[in-house]
């Protein structure tokens, strides 16, 4: 009974504070320079629903896949080289043997692929940093001989090249047993 009365004083307090009204403004002599809109009829309320809605936008086409072709070869290449179509974004690459070279101007390391005879035209992918990378610089600086390295990674594509996100990076055994 007593929970009773203490909700129905709640809600009489709650629905009183949103009922209340506002003070009246004191009269003024001066014309107002508003007019209060009216409300709209039901005529404009069913012709606002009516009228066509605006265009939807248009949903995005895929990309037409055409193949790319790698920039360092065929007409872009040093030597006159067979055009090589580049391998798709996200490809994954394992187990594979190469160098660690530099492009021509130093500033990037690439990965040089060792011919065999399964893939004898692999163009290089340009490493994409990281302490893998950091890892054979380290090995190529404190040997004195070519090293090979046995790489994993996924591929990604920009510009007309391939760029190689390394994973895993090993000596092979059967190259370097020293390491």
């Amino acid at each position: 009974m007593r929970n009773k009365f203490v909700l129905s004083f709640i809600l009489a307090f709650f629905v009183a504070v949103t009922m209340r009204s506002a003070p009246a403004a004191p009269p003024t002599t001066q014309p107002s320079t508003t007019t209060a809109s009216a409300p709209p009829s039901a005529e404009q309320l069913m012709n606002q629903m009516l009228k066509a809605p605006p265009p939807a936008p248009k949903p995005l086409q895929p990309k037409i896949d055409t193949p790319a072709f790698n920039r360092t070869t065929g007409v872009g290449g040093v030597v006159k080289t067979p055009v090589i179509a580049l391998r798709r974004e996200g490809t994954f690459i394992f187990d594979r043997v190469g160098r660690l070279t530099h492009n021509a101007d130093g500033s990037q390391a690439e990965f040089t692929f060792q011919a065999d005879a399964k893939t004898l035209a692999d163009p290089p992918v340009i490493i994409l940093p990281n302490t893998k990378l950091m890892a054979m610089e380290d090995i190529v600086k404190a040997t004195n001989r070519d090293v090979l390295f046995r790489v994993t990674g996924m591929l990604t594509e920009f510009r007309g090249r391939n760029y190689l996100l390394l994973e895993k990076v090993s000596v092979p055994s059967e190259y370097y047993s020293q390491f």
